[in-house]
């Protein structure tokens, strides 16, 4: 049940029937509109800080991803230049290749004419020509000629066939550069790709992320509003509560003592239902209001329906819908000492009669601001609450 005391006010001669159903459901509509305000404001405070707790990780996240994007733009460039200046070395290789094996072609060439005219015709020329030479170091000179020819014709082929070679192993050493650095270049890029889609996915859960915490804000500055306004309304039913201690106090003053009666504490309440208690009685400090406010009384949990009895006997001043503490009885027992009794299903017993200790005057229910079957317990001196368990069995049996 709600902490606070919340109490449509008191059976009284002054006051008419219809008027105290009207504050009895202004009442109730308040507290409805408390208990949800509250939990509106509490959601909304929460859900704010989950998501500013998220934010500084997506920022990390989206922060990282974008260096890592510049950082894999940077080596997709890299490896583009390369890759280019790989292709461009291999076409080079290429050409040069087919150059050299072009020279080589030639030269063969020229060297089987060589051959083929020495063995046609002009190597006989010149045979003859060093026979018939008159003098025989002009003979020596021109086979010297001949030889020289032909070694030359062999050292060029040699040449071009060693330069095609080297040409060749260029052109497979540009190409194995070529292929690695195309490789290069498919890895740089799809890490460019996976970069740019982290980076995507990253961007768009912080925007997210701070759309949700513009959202988020607005709701948690809407609910702080209807706080304040509910805050109010607490001070004013907390008002009322204190008219109501007033008006059981004048109840009080209005009875003779009876001598049975002592005003000692100490298992002089019978308990009012066999039920185990769930919930205790005293300040407590609300985080959302920072406010103290007072649970009024002792909760014992118990079935729905369960009779509920009269602490001890007395005259009922109050039985009746009471706004959160739904369907509601009080008792004054004399020497200024009366127990209520909230959240019933039914109430048996009526305004101004006459109840025995143990006599059922209502069953167990969760009626008003209650989130299951419990009886809220009540007492009071002078109409203001105390503690229960002082007056209850140590048992509570």
């Amino acid at each position: 049940m709600l902490a606070a005391l919340v109490f449509a006010g008191t059976a009284s001669a002054e006051p008419s029937t219809s008027d105290q159903q009207r504050i009895d459901e202004e009442l109730a509509q308040a507290e409805a509109t408390l208990e949800g305000a509250t939990e509106a404001a509490r959601e909304a405070a929460l859900a704010l800080t989950e998501t500013e707790e998220l934010l500084p990780a997506a920022r990390d996240r989206a922060n990282t991803a974008r260096g890592a994007v510049a950082a894999a733009e940077s080596l997709a460039a890299i490896a583009g230049d390369e890759a280019d200046t790989a292709r461009a070395t291999y076409r080079g290789a290429v050409a040069d290749y087919d150059t050299a094996a072009g020279e080589v072609d030639t030269a063969r060439a020229e060297l089987g004419d060589l051959v083929r005219l020495s063995y046609q015709g002009a190597g006989i020329m010149a045979v003859n020509g060093v026979i018939t030479a008159d003098d025989p170091f002009e003979a020596v000179a021109r086979m010297s000629y001949v030889q020289e020819l032909a070694d030359r014709q062999n050292a060029a082929v040699d040449e071009v066939v060693k330069l095609r070679q080297e040409a060749r192993d260029a052109e497979n050493d540009a190409e194995v550069a070529r292929d690695a650095a195309e490789a290069a270049e498919t890895a740089a890029t799809e890490a460019l790709e996976t970069a740019e889609a982290e980076a995507a996915a990253a961007e768009t859960a912080e925007r997210e992320l701070a759309d949700l915490l513009d959202t988020r804000t607005a709701a948690l500055a809407v609910a702080e509003d209807e706080k304040e306004a509910s805050l109010a309304r607490y001070e004013e039913v907390k008002e009322e509560s204190e008219r109501i201690a007033a008006a059981l106090r004048d109840v009080g003053s209005g009875h003779a003592t009876a001598g049975s009666q002592s005003g000692a504490a100490g298992a002089r309440l019978l308990m009012p239902v066999q039920g185990w208690k769930s919930s205790d009685f005293g300040n407590r400090y609300d985080p959302y209001y920072h406010v103290w406010q007072l649970h009024a009384g002792v909760d014992f949990a118990a079935g729905g329906g369960a009779p509920i009895v009269a602490a001890d006997s007395g005259q009922v001043v109050q039985a009746g819908w009471n706004g959160g503490y739904g369907n509601y009885t009080c008792i004054y027992h004399g020497d200024n000492l009366s127990t209520c009794y909230a959240h019933q299903s039914s109430i048996g017993v009526s305004v101004g009669q006459w109840v025995d200790r143990g006599d059922r005057i209502g069953a167990v229910g969760t009626t008003g601001a209650s989130t299951g079957d419990h009886l809220h317990f009540e007492v009071r001196l002078n109409g203001s609450p105390v503690e229960p368990l002082r007056w209850l069995p140590g048992c509570l049996c």
